[in-house]
């Protein structure tokens, strides 16, 4: 990996996004709208609130993140944006990893502007601080990037990367131990839950809900889901594709 390679393709990236309006009001607007919507629903049980948006504050980045990134990156293959650069001195490694930064920093900004609107004007109230919110979310988020370059190989049109949210995405949703806390399922999805990255964020966010400062459960939880982040984008790099469909 070079770092300047490195730096000049973050930036890039960077500056398309800053130039699809759409995309800025996706990343920016949508969690802001989901939780200003759960806490009219929950209007009379402010514990299930806090309960139910602190768990969102890590899974809308990283269903936002997938979403995005798959796209993002179809459209670098399909108009041979993609080609032409893995023709240069630019490496696998330091495209993804950018891809990775750049949206990571998205990341950040949608998680503090939607962690600050629930805490100050939402009432949101946990134990733990808010920065280790916002951390496990950014985490998440670039999880959330991670496989969406994965699952972008697979799709040749917009449509079919959308597709993937129903096979990568909603299941991860359901297992997480937001609906049914995952010591009470039925033991083979106990398994698969305990395979999946995104029940250990849900579980890190969950601690810091019920404890002051951060606990070693929450620390190796975000260890794990950072691991996720590495093997997603090591099978992303061995399913970049040098030439366009």
């Amino acid at each position: 990996m070079s770092a300047r390679l490195l730096i000049a393709t973050t930036a890039r990236v960077l500056r398309q996004l800053s130039h699809d309006r759409r995309t800025i009001g996706l990343l920016v607007g949508v969690p802001t709208l989901l939780l200003t919507l759960l806490y009219f629903m929950f209007d009379h049980a402010e514990a299930t609130f806090d309960r139910v948006a602190l768990i969102m504050l890590g899974i809308f980045p990283f269903t936002i993140m997938f979403l995005v990134t798959s796209i993002a990156m179809l459209r670098e293959r399909t108009t041979g944006t993609l080609e032409r650069l893995l023709t240069t001195p630019l490496g696998k490694l330091d495209l993804l990893f950018a891809y990775g930064a750049a949206f990571g920093l998205a990341a950040a900004v949608q998680a503090t502007i939607a962690s600050a609107i629930a805490y100050w004007l939402l009432d949101l109230d946990t134990a733990g601080p808010a920065w280790l919110v916002v951390l496990i979310a950014v985490v998440n988020a670039v999880l959330g990037v991670a496989l969406g370059l994965f699952c972008s190989a697979f799709a040749r049109t917009e449509f079919q990367a959308v597709q993937f949210m129903p096979v990568v995405v909603i299941p991860q949703f359901l297992l997480c131990g937001l609906f049914v806390p995952r010591d009470q399922m039925v033991g083979w999805l106990q398994v698969v839950s305990d395979a999946l990255p995104l029940s250990y964020a849900v579980e890190a966010l969950g601690e810091v809900g019920a404890h002051a400062t951060p606990t070693a459960t929450m620390w190796r939880d975000v260890a794990v889901v950072a691991a996720g982040v590495v093997v997603a984008l090591a099978l992303a790099a061995a399913t970049l594709r040098r030439r366009t469909d």
